[in-house]
């Protein structure tokens, strides 16, 4: 297999990390914006660049307000706190990152039980949340919100349809249940369903988002929702140490990302299309044909960290989400020579690995 051209000054291939879209770097409009961001304290509700991304999220989401925060799992944290009191518990699919990446922080922060159902393909069925809804009779410990991941990051991109979505929030309004959407990814999720993210956002009680995730900013996710709500998640926000004092430098970074980049993800769709052929040629036992909607391919029935290490070899990065499950992400920092290039690596170690 040829590697692709060699750097003039190394004679090294530069290396495609596809490890996850979180690896970009800000683009030279984020970088430009930064440097020219016009702060205030943001504790004090002064920072006007903030203010401006917050204002810009509320609209685009068509929800009240929005709140700016350091990171998705603050995002996720603080809705836990506004719409899940303690000692109540909330329903989640059973690879959900707020159950698997979030260091037990529901738990431990926000004194909340996880009941975990199992999805297809990360998806809720909204039957089998209905099955798992506990009312509020003693001793039993109630249901309070139910949680829905767009995308879903261990389920290789999954798309929750707007029609299952809308299922359970008719099913969360009957049982008197809330409905979270950790959109971390949900630009993604919105560029391949044809759908308004506005749409999402209309049928559930909280919503949040990831500028750092597919959208080159450098750090940031923002929640969206009703204003009386984030102006608790905003006090919780304080109690968790996420207040920022000039925090337009980096949210100057993602509203360049609200702004622009969004459109674009259709590209990073399509060259996950590209890996996910190059599977299907091989190795076609790792991957369900057609099942890669937006930029993320997982690899099943493999050995993943031989897999891994073999791409490393042949100037490749990609992650292990288990023993038998490699991942692969696009992103803007990663062009569709690239990805033809990771292909043809991808095809060259699944017959080493699958051997």
């Amino acid at each position: 297999m040829s590697p692709g051209p060699r750097s003039p000054t190394t004679g090294e291939c530069p290396v495609i990390d596809l490890r996850s879209d979180t690896v970009t770097r800000p683009n030279p409009a984020m970088r430009a914006a930064m440097a020219d961001a016009e702060v205030g304290d943001d504790v004090y509700g002064e920072d006007p660049t903030v203010r401006r991304l917050e204002e810009a999220a509320a609209a685009r989401f068509g929800r009240q307000a929005a709140l700016y925060c350091p990171s998705g799992v603050m995002c996720n944290q603080l809705w836990l706190r506004v719409l899940a009191p303690g000692g109540t518990e909330a329903i989640v699919e059973d690879n959900a990152h707020v159950v698997n990446y979030e260091a037990g922080a529901g738990a431990l922060l926000g004194h909340v039980q996880f009941r975990t159902v199992p999805g297809s393909r990360g998806v809720l069925d909204p039957e089998v949340v209905a099955a798992a809804i506990r009312p509020d009779v003693f001793p039993l410990t109630p249901t309070s919100l139910v949680c829905v991941e767009q995308t879903h990051n261990r389920r290789g991109g999954a798309v929750t349809p707007l029609e299952t979505l809308d299922r359970l929030r008719r099913l969360t309004d009957e049982a008197g249940v809330a409905l979270y959407l950790d959109g971390a990814r949900v630009f993604n999720a919105a560029v391949a369903a044809g759908v308004d993210v506005a749409d999402y956002a209309a049928l559930v009680d909280g919503l949040s988002f990831c500028t750092s995730k597919a959208l080159s900013a450098p750090v940031g996710s923002a929640m969206v929702g009703d204003a009386d709500a984030i102006v608790e998640a905003r006090r919780w926000r304080r109690r968790y140490g996420g207040g920022m004092r000039q925090a337009g430098v980096i949210a100057a970074a993602s509203l360049v990302a609200l702004e622009q980049m969004t459109d674009r993800l259709v590209e990073d769709h399509a060259h996950a299309r590209l890996l996910a052929d190059a599977v299907a040629e091989v190795y076609p036992e790792g991957l369900e044909a057609g099942t890669v909607e937006t930029n993320i391919v997982c690899i099943e029935n493999v050995d993943a960290a031989a897999l891994v290490e073999a791409l490393a070899d042949r100037g490749v990065r990609a992650g292990a989400l288990g023993p038998s499950t490699a991942r692969l992400v696009t992103h803007p920092d990663v062009t569709e020579d690239d990805c033809r290039r990771a292909a043809a690596a991808l095809k060259d170690a699944l017959a080493d690995v699958a051997r």
